[in-house]
């Protein structure tokens, strides 16, 4: 498999490493580089996905379903089905971690599409999609849901946005 990065106009950088199928099912695997400390998403959840991250250097703040975690170099989290989770890089310098998702669902045309929009100005500061037809495109690739609105209403509002932009050829 061919490595390919995504590099970020503030110098992170999103490295595609492998994707398959293995004795565990499919999965994919990134590697995260982050210069600025901060929030690296908002809080979400996912019905199937499972996420695993390790701390190949620097320090992530984790909280799951309520519960804070520090992760040092080294240290490993998991993050199961229909667990609220965020995280934020806070590192003294940059953070480099491992990002194993399973099944690896839409994710990496998540990262490229998020890389797309900031590489073209179409995010605002928080790194949300100003286009509500994009912000559709998004929540369709995070094969999950946000916390706040309903389940139901992100359903038929943003599944519809998307469904409306796949109809308009938006393509990443």
């Amino acid at each position: 498999m061919r490595k390919e990065s995504l590099i970020h106009l503030d110098g992170r950088t999103v490295t595609l490493l492998d994707s398959g199928t293995d004795d565990q099912g499919q999965y994919l695997l990134v590697e995260h580089m982050i210069i600025q400390q901060g929030a690296m998403n908002g809080p979400h959840w996912h019905p199937v996905l499972q996420e695993k991250f390790t701390v190949k250097e620097g320090r992530m703040r984790f909280v799951i379903d309520g519960k804070e975690t520090i992760v040092e170099q080294g240290g490993r989290v998991s993050i199961h089905p229909n667990e609220t989770h965020q995280f934020w890089n806070v590192s003294d310098n940059r953070l480099i971690a491992l990002h194993e998702v399973r099944p690896p669902g839409q994710h990496w045309k998540m990262f490229k599409l998020i890389h797309k929009l900031e590489c073209e100005g179409k995010l605002n500061k928080k790194g949300v999609p100003i286009n509500p037809l994009w912000l559709g495109v998004a929540w369709k690739c995070i094969d999950g849901y946000i916390v706040g609105p309903p389940r139901r209403v992100q359903t038929v509002l943003l599944g519809g946005l998307a469904r409306l932009a796949e109809f308009l050829r938006y393509r990443i």
